[in-house]
């Protein structure tokens, strides 16, 4: 069976998918049913345990079959018989060969399809021809990979794998986000487009904007509100009103990025590495701010100081780390107990020792 070039990619993998299961009907359906429910083909996958008892066969007798089954459809594949995989296949290797060679399946099949998240079905069609193509290598899925695809002359799944964890090892000795170019550079691949397929098999890593980090960093992984003011605030680079902030994370491409401003100013109170320095307006403890009421940051100035200051100069520092209008510092110089004037304009802890 010929495929035209006009289909689209989902028809062109439906209609390779048909091909290849008439073929295994040929002979016994039992087997077709097999194929397409373990590799989850027209619904969800289903486990050995699943078709035995759908079947009436024990679980390793449904192993035996899948795996016979699956070594015919490679046999076949490799000698061309299979006339349905043959456009599947190109289709597939042409996305890896613009990729980086290597990738994995879930953003092989959102580019492929042009979807931005990709049915279990569309994945699992992707996983099955790359499973019986001779020209491809499938990286399984386990704890620390995701279900992976590469041009076969790339290497085989032990050599992916091992490229792979020689990524994540860069970044754990980098201690910290690392762009991908930076990446790149500290090995040795022809471009960063190959550094970013292998990268994103990796179970242990994240991306955020391009730079990349081990999942458990909230920086490129954020996985509650409060991590996302974080990133939001760091990435801006100055202080921000929370009302700005669930802007920037509604705006963004995080996963759940629907917040409502009180929620967002809730978690800001609550983490202490959040420091209010006006009004609704909070900047990162990171950036050499400390907690504190602007009494605080004036008594922490003249303590810190040693001696009195005349009050312009003590307004001038105190905006250094706080937003708040002029008259608010000198209001709280002239009122608050903590503070004596020794002179024109001039003031001093009262008491300095207890301060």
């Amino acid at each position: 069976m010929e495929h035209t070039t006009k289909q689209q990619p989902t028809e062109l993998l439906n209609s390779s998918i048909a091909a290849i299961l008439a073929v295994v009907g040929e002979e016994n359906n039992r087997e077709r049913e097999i194929i397409v429910r373990r590799f989850g083909l027209k619904d969800r996958r289903e486990t050995l345990e699943q078709i035995g008892e759908l079947l009436g066969i024990t679980r390793e007798r449904v192993r035996q079959l899948e795996k016979a089954i699956v070594i015919r459809l490679k046999m076949a594949a490799e000698s061309g018989e299979l006339e349905g995989l043959r456009d599947a296949e190109r289709l597939i290797i042409r996305d890896l060969s613009e990729n980086g060679r290597v990738g994995r399946v879930y953003d092989v099949a959102q580019r492929l399809l042009s979807v931005e998240t990709p049915t279990l079905q569309q994945r699992s069609q992707i996983t099955f021809l790359s499973e019986i193509s001779p020209k491809l290598t499938t990286i399984n899925e386990s704890d620390s990979y995701y279900q992976g695809v590469a041009i076969a002359e790339y290497g085989d799944e032990k050599q992916i794998r091992e490229k792979v964890d020689e990524i994540v090892k860069t970044i754990k000795k980098h201690g910290e986000p690392i762009s991908l170019e930076a990446l790149h550079d500290q090995l040795t691949y022809e471009n960063p487009k190959q550094v970013r397929g292998l990268a994103s098999i990796s179970t242990q890593l994240a991306c955020l904007k391009d730079m990349w980090g081990l999942s458990k960093w909230p920086t490129v992984n954020p996985k509650n509100i409060r991590d996302k003011i974080y990133v939001v605030l760091l990435d801006e680079g100055k202080p921000l009103h929370f009302s700005e902030i669930a802007k920037r994370i509604k705006e963004s491409s995080f996963k759940r990025r629907n917040v409502t401003r009180q929620a967002i100013h809730n978690e800001l109170i609550k983490d202490k590495r959040f420091i209010l320095i006006g009004r609704g307006i909070y900047a990162l403890d990171a950036w050499g701010y400390s907690q504190g009421t602007v009494a605080d940051i004036i008594a922490g100035i003249l303590r810190d100081e040693g001696k009195p200051l005349h009050r312009d100069e003590i307004v001038k520092r105190v905006l250094k780390s706080r937003q708040v209008k002029e008259t608010t510092i000198l209001l709280n110089l002239q009122s608050k107990p903590l503070f004596k004037r020794v002179a024109k304009a001039t003031y001093a802890l009262d008491n300095p020792q207890s301060a």
